[in-house]
Order: C-alpha cells, then sequence, then structure tokens
C-alpha cells in the first residue's frame, strides 16, 4: 500500500548548513505520527520542505505516490496537505471568521465566499470559537489564536495536517483541551504530524514517533521502542528523563 506521505532521501541545505540530512521517512493513512528532537533538530525545516515553503535540495517529497517536491506551496495546500505555524500570526484586523474564511476560500476549495463562511462556523464550533467568531483577531489570547490556528488548519479540509508546537504556551489545563481536539480531528480521518516539546504530551497521542538530530533522522517507532533507543537517550531525552517516561506510559495493550 502506498503511503500517505513519504520523504525519500530528502535533504535541505542553507549554504554550509545541512538542516535536513537525507531524510527517509513515511506516514501511513490515519496515524498520528509525533515528530521529536532538539531545538534546531530540523523538525519545522521538514514541515517546510513538505509543503513547498522551502523546496528540498536534494530527494523527493510524495504524496500517494505523486512527486509533490517542486510544487508550489498553494499547490500543495491544495492537494491536502496543512499545517500550522508554530508563531502564531493571524491577520490582525480580520475577524476570527474572516481569518478562517480565507482558509476555506483559497485553500479549502469553498465554491464560494458564503460557503467559506459556512464552513468556517463550522470549524470554529468545533474548535470552541463560535462565540467570537466576530472578533478582530488582534484580540485573542495565546490559547485562542492555538485554536485559531486548528481551525484555519481545518478550514483547508486537509487530508494530512502538521501541527508545530501547537502546545507551546499553554496551560496543563489548556494542553489537555487541545489534545482531547487533535485526537477528535484525528477520529475524522485526517492524518497527523505533530511537532511537540513537551513529551508526555507527545507519547500520550502519537501511535508513532520520529526523532531527529542535527537534521538526520535517528529512530522511528513506537513510543515504547522510541523511548529505550540508545541513540534517542544520548542525544535528546537522557537517561533519568527516559526512565520516568517509559515508567509513565500506560503498558502497550493496557
Amino acid at each position: 500500500m502506498t503511503a500517505l506521505l513519504a520523504l525519500e532521501g530528502v535533504s535541505r541545505r542553507f549554504g554550509g548548513l545541512a538542516a535536513l540530512d537525507t531524510v527517509t521517512l513515511s506516514v501511513e493513512a490515519g496515524e498520528i505520527l509525533g515528530l521529536i528532537g532538539p531545538n534546531g533538530a530540523g523538525k519545522t525545516t521538514l514541515i517546510n520542505v513538505v509543503t513547498g515553503v522551502h523546496p528540498a535540495t536534494a530527494g523527493r517529497v510524495l504524496l500517494q505516490g505523486e512527486d509533490i517536491t517542486r510544487l508550489k506551496p498553494y499547490r500543495i495546500a491544495r492537494k491536502g496537505l496543512a499545517r500550522t505555524f508554530q508563531i502564531v500570526q493571524p491577520f490582525p484586523r480580520m475577524s476570527v471568521l474572516e481569518n478562517v474564511a480565507a482558509g476555506a476560500v483559497f485553500a479549502g476549495a469553498a465554491p464560494s465566499l458564503k460557503e467559506g463562511l459556512r464552513l468556517s462556523r463550522e470549524h470554529l464550533a468545533f474548535t470552541g470559537l463560535a462565540q467570537i467568531a466576530d472578533k478582530p483577531a488582534s484580540t485573542l489570547t495565546l490559547a485562542q489564536r492555538k485554536r485559531l490556528e486548528l481551525a484555519k488548519g481545518l478550514a483547508m479540509n486537509p487530508r494530512f495536517l502538521m501541527l508545530d508546537e501547537v502546545n507551546a504556551g499553554l496551560n496543563s489545563s489548556e494542553v489537555d483541551e487541545a489534545l482531547a481536539m487533535i485526537r477528535r480531528i484525528a477520529e475524522r480521518g485526517v492524518t497527523i504530524l505533530v511537532i511537540e516539546h513537551l513529551m508526555k504530551v507527545v507519547v500520550s497521542v502519537s501511535t508513532r514517533l520520529a526523532v531527529l538530530h542535527h537534521g538526520a533522522l535517528i529512530a522511528v517507532g513506537t513510543p515504547r521502542e522510541v523511548l529505550a533507543d540508545r541513540g534517542v537517550i544520548e542525544a535528546y531525552l537522557g537517561e533519568k528523563y527516559a526512565a520516568r517516561l517509559a515508567g509513565a506510559r500506560p503498558a502497550e495493550g493496557a
């Protein structure tokens, strides 16, 4: 079976810096893949390469077998790949509803503005923002802006949604709400990639983990397998933290 998304020997260089180094990785339809690694490991660069923001220097990106490596970002978005941004920057003078409608109309292939607005209200209801739909985006709290990012991503009608540190800056209750929302999105049949530094969070939500270090993929597997990987422990987790995480994770099949 062809993977929904596949990276084949993908590299991305910025001058002499190899931000991604011959990464080969596949994502199957329906899974939640957690992407972890130290700061500067290349996680956001990987999303940028997949979405065409920074095309691969070498290698190929395939969407269900179709080579999308050299496509423009707007064409990739219209094929069903959506992403959120680590630094949330909505259109500040536009309303919450208008921010979401922009994604629905220009990337989500809504046939008209009227339909785009209707779909946008559904996404705002799903993300708990319906009551502030008409407020300027500039007035939102960080947690609300994070939810707005999710609503904008959903408005693009994605098959594959990439979430770049969607929980950063949130308190524990807000993180729990965001996790529940991610699970509900997955239940809709959307395949998800999650970049996350909160390890307990990414371990709890992911079906598999992939680990980047200095731009290279050093491990891929179930959370249990990755947490026990010697290279991951040495490069990222540390002995004590890995042991705590392994002890906190429910036994598989429990």
